[in-house]
């Protein structure tokens, strides 16, 4: 199967070792013509996932259209916010991509302005061609190493033969499940982000394992019953998009937003993390995005509510701590 990844971030470059391990025909397309130099001279993406060395049959695109003419699926590996700018860029070279099947999003979060997710950006921008999402608790490292992973290919219903793409993303290391919902596959990874950096904050400040867990526990609470008031099925935010993607994200020391959570907590400030950071910290813009849905909407998010005070508030993150704490008792 040829596969084109377009965005040579760490995830990316991650899946291009695992497609090309799964026997397919991968090329891998960096944003920046330099990156795409670099990384064809070094067979090594250096910038984001240093130390994995890519194999001389993992081909380097510098430009998407020439690749596109030949794919079959294209994964879109760029951050949430550049995803329509991406699907722009591409979308003149799409008449000719007569082999392209299916288009899977890599990323995670909502487009601020409009509130739509990545799928949604994409089947505005390329009509005719199925498209759905590749989701799950997937650190970049441990794939790119052949670890054990699980993930949810999540399509909609005019994606042909959606087992068959399924077989072929899966081998010994990653195992993909199906899944009909996009939608509330593609709201859990958005969601997880924001609770990873809850998680950090509890680092930050040193609460203890207590605190953390209950946290945990009640953004999963909460996490579950917005992303269903917002049109995701209960059962996807308990399966690998949902929950276990937050269990991961909450827990690992590789997570950039639980990482950013724990630094805002010992004290250093939040816009100024986001600045000084080359990879894209998702939960930062995620908050912003999904508060003011819940503005909208009128839905009470007290934890979404309390972070989103402390990112873009200025809210003391102990303080905000405390709030949650003191709030009216209640049946769990």
């Amino acid at each position: 199967m040829n596969c084109c990844i377009l965005g040579a971030g760490a995830w990316g470059t991650a899946m291009a070792l695992h497609l090309d391990r799964c026997g397919h025909s991968v090329t891998l397309v960096p944003r920046r013509m330099e990156h795409a130099l670099e990384i064809a001279s070094s067979r090594e993406n250096r910038d984001y996932l240093p130390g994995y060395k890519l194999p001389q049959r993992i081909q380097i695109g510098c430009e998407a259209a020439p690749v596109l003419m030949e794919a079959e699926v294209v994964f879109l590996a760029c951050p949430s916010k550049a995803l329509r700018a991406l699907c722009d860029s591409i979308k003149p070279h799409l008449a000719a991509a007569r082999q392209l099947k299916l288009c899977l999003t890599l990323c995670k979060g909502l487009e601020l302005e409009t509130f739509k997710t990545p799928a949604e950006i994409v089947s505005e921008a390329m009509p005719g061609v199925a498209c759905g999402v590749l989701s799950g608790p997937t650190f970049a490292g441990e794939v790119a190493d052949g670890k054990p992973t699980a993930v949810v290919l999540a399509v909609g219903k005019d994606c042909p033969s959606p087992e068959r793409y399924q077989e072929a993303f899966s081998n010994t290391s990653l195992r993909a499940y199906l899944s009909e919902d996009v939608r509330g596959t593609e709201l859990g990874g958005t969601l997880k982000n924001i609770y990873a950096i809850g998680s950090g904050l509890c680092d930050g400040l040193k609460l203890g394992d207590n605190a953390k867990a209950a946290l945990l526990t009640r953004s999963l609470n909460e996490m579950v019953r917005l992303g269903v008031q917002l049109g995701g099925q209960q059962a996807t935010f308990f399966g690998l998009s949902g929950f276990g993607d937050l269990v991961a994200t909450c827990s690992g020391t590789w997570s950039r937003n639980r990482t950013f959570g724990e630094r805002v907590g010992a004290g250093e400030a939040p816009q100024a993390i986001v600045d000084s950071q080359k990879s894209v910290i998702e939960g930062y813009r995620a908050t912003k995005c999904l508060q003011l849905i819940c503005e909208q909407k009128k839905v009470d998010a007290p934890i979404l509510s309390v972070i989103h005070s402390i990112l873009y508030e200025g809210l003391e993150p102990l303080t905000a701590m405390q709030q949650l704490m003191t709030r009216e008792l209640k049946v769990e």
